[in-house]
């Protein structure tokens, strides 16, 4: 199933995620720190929606109170809300 999320607070602009079963086969992010955006979505590739959540929730980036992890973490948990 296709999600898509609008971070807020951060530099990324959107995420697209592909979630099939509870895991997330596929996560693309427009805008943010190219790079890194690319390992982290590389490394949750697969990973169960929750376990994700439990491993990125409350991280922070500099003086910032999230950061890209944090809003992906809050993106899956708006998704299982759903």
């Amino acid at each position: 199933m296709k999600y898509e999320y609008i971070p807020k607070g951060v530099c990324s602009r959107k995420f697209i995620f592909d979630i099939e079963d509870g895991k997330i086969a596929e996560l693309q992010v427009i805008g943010g720190c190219n790079g890194n955006l690319q390992g982290i979505a590389s490394l949750v590739k697969g990973m169960s929606v929750d376990e994700a959540i439990k491993r990125l929730d409350g991280i922070k980036c500099g003086y910032k109170n999230t950061s890209c992890p944090d809003q992906i973490a809050q993106a899956l948990k708006s998704f299982s809300a759903d």
